[in-house]
């Protein structure tokens, strides 16, 4: 079988202008980048308030191998079989990071026949949303820094500094540093380090944000350091929320492209799932919701961050309410849960595959009974899987009152997406028609009004299946003074391994009654949330020992090749 990139540059591209036709959206409207790319000013939602909203369906998934479970495959699939089925669709989906590209994991535009292109664009540079990111969060470490060279008039103590620099790369080496080295004239030495750009407090709140002037409140509350008597210092205490928000002024309208088969797609903001809140640009959301009848939308990694997140962040933020969720599975994922070693994933094996089934079945009482939602199981088809192994599958989700469908979008594109797609218009349209008392109606998992540690035990207990939470001492310290400075009514990010409902992740399957220990506890402001870290969860990755760039070359021609 061809390679993704081969697929993907042997594809014959519409112009953007007649993608954004289908969605009646005016060259008035439209930032060109070139043929086949162009942003779309969010100020069209506001020209739209009298359209009714688009039906919402979000992609997620069971708790992935390594590998990922083909989330953003089986949504930009769904999204063209809805399409073939005669439906005005769109997907919308994160901007990828450059350090998972060159590091393990790869690209996120999709693979096989279900991907979004230009491939190779949107893979890397795109259309430079993520480095106007990094470059507004180095700006105000910049800042921060002058000011306190140039007197510290706010007085600021350097010890109490918690803004730090970003890069949009993996390099474990500049997780900590030391820096205003060589003298007087060159700064205040002090600790320091990187986050990767997607994982800055920035990338959050331009993905929160519902306009300009929203996106420059937002950066004002920010919060960088705290003065000696424990007093915070925020962006706006700084004055340079006008300069980062005309950094970020272009980068904020919604990317359009294309499917390969010609579907809208909206690519827009790329917070991590696994240490920010892992869903696309709230503006590019609603401006598809506005433009396309049927919204299919990609949380990151599995149920229990991704989803929790869009649904307990996202969704309260921008007042969206979910139509209907797509549980991405695959047999290979659900054996490795049964503790199937890797090299036996393409053997039969009913009874590895009958443990595993314990994390499906966890996703789907957290998603149809924690937040009320009807819910279709996408079953990723591999040609190594059996049909006792799908039998098996079949059964067990008729069991739990579930619908499935096989998908194999990845080999057929839009076509082997069909079933999905009429099994997830059947579950909204029943539902829409559903008698009152019959009727899901969406409900968050907890309300604002508790305690921060107390809604850090609701996610761990109700969603991770936790016994207990412990906190370090300085998370407790931490969470105290974000409770005595007024932020106790914040929704919680929580940053914790994809692997595991637990903070272990080699705890597969579904555990039951862990400790779950927070170790630190961080307070976004701007973006509206705070943020507990459990586990060894980073926030600047390190290469692999064999990185992927090392397998990504480019002809005397330009042609690229290894890009997945």
């Amino acid at each position: 079988m061809k390679t993704d990139i081969q697929i993907a540059q042997e594809a014959k591209l519409e112009r953007i202008r007649d993608i954004a036709q289908k969605l009646a959206v005016d060259e008035e409207d439209l930032i060109y980048y070139g043929d086949y790319k162009a942003k779309v000013d969010y100020r069209l939602i506001k020209k739209l308030t009298h359209k009714e909203d688009g039906k919402v369906i979000l992609v997620t998934a069971i708790n992935p191998t390594p590998a990922g479970e083909g989330k953003t495959t089986v949504a930009i699939g769904l999204s063209d079989a809805l399409q073939k089925l005669g439906k005005l669709a769109a997907v919308c989906l994160r901007e990828p990071s450059l350090g998972p590209v060159f590091g393990i994991k790869g690209g996120a535009a999709g693979g096989g026949y279900a991907q979004v292109v230009p491939m190779e664009d949107i893979n890397l540079h795109f259309t430079g949303d993520i480095h106007a990111i990094g470059a507004a969060n180095n700006l105000l470490a910049a800042a921060l820094d002058n000011h306190i060279y140039h007197g510290n008039s706010l007085q600021i103590d350097p010890r109490k500094i918690t803004w730090r620099r970003a890069v949009d790369m993996n390099d474990r080496q500049l997780r900590y540093i030391v820096n205003g080295l060589g003298g007087k004239t060159n700064g205040m030495p002090r600790e320091d380090g990187f986050d990767i750009t997607v994982a800055s407090e920035i990338m959050a709140v331009f993905c929160l944000a519902q306009d300009l002037q929203d996106l420059k409140d937002r950066l004002a509350r920010m919060i960088v350091a705290y003065t000696f008597d424990c007093k915070p210092v925020t962006c706006g205490d700084l004055k340079v929320q006008g300069a980062l928000t005309m950094l970020l002024k272009d980068a904020f309208h919604p990317n359009l492209v294309q499917t390969l088969e010609g579907t809208p797609a909206f690519i827009h903001g790329g917070p991590f799932a696994n240490i920010a809140h892992g869903c696309n640009s709230l503006v590019a959301t609603k401006l598809a919701m506005k433009l396309a009848d049927y919204v299919v939308t990609e949380a990151g990694f599995g149920a229990d961050l991704g989803a929790e997140k869009f649904l307990d962040i996202k969704c309260r933020t921008g007042q969206i309410k979910p139509d209907a969720v797509v549980l991405v599975a695959s047999i290979r994922a659900l054996k490795h849960h049964g503790g199937c070693p890797k090299e036996e994933w393409g053997k039969e094996n009913l009874a590895y595959l009958k443990k595993g089934l314990t994390n499906l079945q966890r996703h789907i009482i957290n998603l149809t009974r924690k937040y009320n939602l009807p819910i279709v199981v996408a079953l990723n088809h591999f040609p190594t899987d059996s049909d006792d192994e799908l039998k098996l599958v079949f059964k067990y989700c008729a069991e739990a009152g579930v619908e499935v469908a096989v998908s194999e979008v990845f080999t057929q594109g839009g076509l082997g997406g069909v079933e999905l797609a009429q099994k997830v218009l059947e579950i909204i349209e029943q539902n829409s028609t559903n008698k009152q008392e019959q009727k899901r109606e969406f409900s968050y998992l907890y309300t604002l009004d508790k305690s921060i540690s107390e809604k850090i035990r609701i996610i761990a207990k109700e969603i991770y299946g936790a016994g207990s939470v412990v906190f370090s001492k300085e998370a407790a310290k931490s969470i105290a003074l974000f409770e005595e400075l007024g932020y106790h009514n914040l929704p919680v990010c929580m940053a914790k391994t994809q692997y595991s409902f637990s903070d272990n992740p080699r705890l597969l399957g579904a555990p039951e009654g862990f400790e779950l220990t927070v170790r630190e506890v961080r307070l976004s402001a701007g973006a509206g949330f705070v943020v507990a870290l459990t586990g060894e969860i980073m926030t600047l990755p390190g290469l692999p020992k064999i990185p992927s760039a090392e397998l990504i070359d480019v002809d005397a021609n330009g042609k690229v090749s290894g890009l997945f």
